[in-house]
């Protein structure tokens, strides 16, 4: 295997030709951090497995049509029971970090905070001190699209504003359990996702569509406080003493206007606001 500083090296090509000066890790400041990243369901499998309830991405996979090639997430690539080889793996190819997301629904099977599952909370320790073992900093994403199900069901998910104050006791039962180690958090991966594709277009569970001029704008509104709730609870309980940090994922299709003109400048401002803005 290739040392941890160099596996970046390669050569450069440029308009004139190839460029002999090799790219490596040493090009990047001293404090920029290579990872990987992965998010619960699309890696964890074990679905029903480790006191785990159902998320509305199980729900909106297994509906006939919506997966072009019918898979889903019961199995994945079996993280859950798999980790320790993932994290092998992760320090062979001498990255520094690991981003992941916690399943809400594997820490509260109803998402309520009623009772917390304890396989769930023993099964992300493992996880996090094996990777600390490596020398690889986890940065854990909180909320990445999978929503518990019962939740969606019983309250309508994130059209409902009392979602606001579960998802605060599940950020700060996580805050609680994993602190001490994870010093990199993340409250909610693209929230443009979960409500654009998720309550406008529908493509994304739970699959709405039906008024997109309100649930899209109303989903990330809940989202923006959900993340405003998890960040007070963070700074004002936790950071002072666990000494991390807190923030929010968005993404971003960026736009340049096409002229210098008033109308194209306009229209690209527009668009930036629609992606980063809201």
């Amino acid at each position: 295997m290739p040392k941890k500083k160099e596996f970046l090296e390669h050569h450069q090509e440029d308009a004139d030709g190839p460029n002999t000066k090799p790219l490596s890790r040493h090009d990047f400041p001293p404090n920029f951090f290579f990872g990987v990243a992965t998010s619960a369901y699309q890696v964890e499998g074990a679905a029903k497995e480790g006191g785990r309830g159902p998320s509305i991405w199980d729900e909106f996979s297994h509906i006939k049509g919506k997966i072009l090639d019918g898979g889903n997430g019961d199995v994945a690539v079996d993280q859950y029971h798999r980790y320790k080889e993932d994290v092998e793996l992760i320090a062979n190819l001498g990255f520094d970090a690991y981003r992941f997301s916690i399943s809400w629904s594997r820490i509260y099977p109803d998402g309520l905070g009623t009772e917390v599952n304890v396989e769930g909370i023993n099964f992300y320790n493992n996880l996090i001190n094996a990777l600390l073992e490596k020398g690889i900093q986890p940065y854990v994403t909180l909320y990445h699209w999978d929503l518990p199900l019962h939740l969606q069901e019983a309250i309508g998910g994130w059209l409902n504003k009392e979602i606001v104050n579960y998802f605060a006791t599940y950020a700060e039962t996580c805050f609680s359990s994993f602190g001490d180690r994870v010093k990199n958090w993340i409250t909610i991966n693209e929230p443009l996702q979960t409500s654009v594709n998720g309550h406008g277009i529908g493509i994304f569970a739970p699959g709405r569509w039906e008024n997109p001029s309100v649930e899209q704008y109303l989903s990330a509104h809940h989202q923006i406080l959900a993340h405003s709730a998890a960040v007070s609870i963070y700074r004002k309980k936790y950071k002072e003493h666990q000494g991390g940090q807190i923030g929010l994922s968005v993404d971003c299709e960026w736009s340049e206007p096409n002229s210098d003109t008033v109308e194209d400048r306009t229209a690209a401002s527009r668009r930036l606001d629609f992606h980063l803005g809201w």
